[in-house]
């Protein structure tokens, strides 16, 4: 009896050699692994940097707005200051003005030709009426070299000067220049904007992109929560498993050694043929149950490297792997409700929704006030337009000036912008009272199932107890030859039942801290 007895306890007790090509994992070891391979947690840190990109976006718009702008053009036509009947007419100024002076030129010698002879004819009436001047006209010379010229006068070398030429010239240069060379057009500017009052827009904006950050770290936090507590439930069901495996190896090595016992009685003839079939059953059971156990506990692990970023068949080992009962939690102090809202990613996200729509309403309401914004620029050219409009960058203008916009009406639409965006407060003002209540709950309900884990692990362990003490009693009494076989097995079978009882008692007790942990906001990671 007190063979059999020292193997079961040595057999429960045994510690398993380790390999040099396992890794031994404690539980903060798997949250840190997990932490670093999970990509949900990668994702929501994607999701922070985005929002303090958004934070330097919206901090942006506090400076001055300055771009540089250049352009190339190229025009199959000049442009044209005067019409084609002007142009044409500029080109032949030269000829038309010609005209003009021949043609007077020959009106004045027609007219100083008829000039002439009339002042022939009147001199010679003059001199006829007068009889002195006859006698003058008769004696004297003078009026014979007069009438002589008179006759004489020849107008034919008179002709205007020939300017069509050197005028059609100048008609073209003039025309030339209201034909503006614009084939190939350059420009360049700087500009600079500076709002001064946009309605509180940049403001808000700010706040509600500082308010966007803090909501992606809330849900970083709730990704980290989730992953903890994935690791600590496939961590402890791994320990469950290796102790149910260690208690079935336990289990059917005391079934052996029963087996053993029995089929010498049978040679013996104390006992019959189907006891030994009885005892083989029940054997084989116990093979069953430890083939299971150990299939389970593979899975269990290759589901723990996933979650840790291993390969699935990395060798691993766990540091509470070889205990044969869970261990209790460190109970903790008792945490306020207060509190609890505080931590909780769920709660806070809410609350950052909330005041993120409110600025979202403020950046509505700003959209029906007037903007002021301060405007300045540099203008350069080619062809210059400071300069006749001349192909050189020689000048270019500065301007300066303050643009003011009032919104007068749109179809109501940034009143109603501003009335929906109200709406929205409000609805997640109401989801943040409904998850507080549900929170609230939440928290009384997993302690109450700590409270139930602890009682439920105090009375599998008084179980454990009297089972061991039953075992160990009816071990004594079959080899005493007091008490039948069935009695034995019934008495392994109530202490293998108990074993298992203390093993899920503890795990849930682990889980249930675990559990409440998460419900009370307290796995918060280091994530700013």
């Amino acid at each position: 009896m007190k063979k059999t007895f020292y193997c079961a306890a040595l057999l429960l007790a045994a510690v398993q050699i380790p390999l040099t090509a396992q890794t031994v994992l404690t539980l903060e070891e798997c949250r840190d692994r997990a932490v670093r391979s999970s990509q949900a947690l990668d994702q929501a840190r994607i999701a922070v940097e985005m929002a303090d990109y958004d934070k330097k976006i919206a901090l942006a718009n506090y400076f001055p707005n300055i771009s540089a702008t250049g352009t190339y053009m190229y025009n199959s036509r000049n442009l044209s200051l005067i019409s084609d009947s002007r142009s044409e007419a500029l080109q032949t100024i030269g000829d038309r003005t010609q005209a003009i002076l021949d043609q007077a030129y020959a009106d004045a010698t027609a007219q100083i030709g008829q000039s002439a002879q009339a002042m022939r004819s009147q001199l010679e009436e003059t001199i006829k009426n007068d009889p002195l001047l006859m006698l003058e006209y008769a004696l004297s010379p003078m009026w014979k070299t007069v009438f002589g010229m008179l006759d004489e006068a020849d107008l034919s070398q008179l002709k205007a000067p020939q300017i069509a030429g050197p005028v059609n010239a100048i008609g073209k240069e003039i025309d030339d220049a209201l034909h503006l060379d614009n084939h190939n057009l350059y420009a360049a500017a700087v500009t600079l904007q500076q709002p001064v009052f946009v309605g509180g827009k940049i403001v808000y904006s700010n706040q509600m992109a500082q308010l966007a950050r803090e909501l992606e770290s809330a849900r970083y936090d709730q990704a980290y929560a989730d992953v903890i507590v994935d690791v600590d439930e496939a961590y402890w069901q791994i320990v469950s498993i290796a102790a149910k495996k260690k208690l079935a190896d336990a289990y059917a090595d005391l079934l052996h050694t029963l087996e053993a016992d029995v089929q010498k009685s049978v040679t013996a003839g104390v006992m019959t043929e189907s006891d030994a079939l009885q005892i083989r059953v029940k054997v084989n059971e116990a093979e069953m149950l430890r083939t299971k156990a150990d299939n389970g506990l593979t899975l269990s692990k290759m589901l723990l490297c996933k979650r840790i970023g291993l390969p699935l068949d990395s060798p691993v080992t766990l540091a509470d792997e070889q205990i044969d009962l869970i261990p209790q939690p460190v109970a903790g102090g008792t945490k306020s409700l207060d509190r609890v809202f505080e931590d909780r990613p769920e709660t806070r996200s809410l609350e950052l929704a909330s005041r993120i729509y409110d600025r979202k309403a403020k950046i509505a309401r700003s959209d029906m006030m007037p903007k002021v914004v301060l405007t300045a620029g540099y203008l350069i050219s080619n062809p210059n337009l400071y300069n006749g409009f001349s192909n050189s960058w020689n000048g270019g203008s500065f301007s300066a000036g303050v643009l003011v916009s009032v919104p007068i009406f749109h179809g109501m639409e940034s009143a109603n912008k501003y009335r929906k965006a109200r709406a929205e407060v409000s609805l997640y003002e109401s989801k943040l009272q409904d998850a507080r209540e549900l929170i609230t709950l939440q928290v009384s309900q997993q302690r109450k199932l700590l409270g139930e884990s602890r009682a439920q692990l105090e009375t599998a362990s008084s179980h454990l107890a009297a089972a061991e003490e039953n075992l160990r009693a009816a071990t004594v009494g079959f080899e005493a030859g007091v008490i039948t076989m069935d009695t034995a097995l019934a008495a392994q079978t109530a202490w293998l039942q108990a074993h298992s009882e203390c093993i899920d008692a503890g795990t849930q007790l682990q889980l249930a801290a675990t559990r409440l942990q998460r419900a009370e906001g307290n796995y918060l990671s280091k994530q700013n």
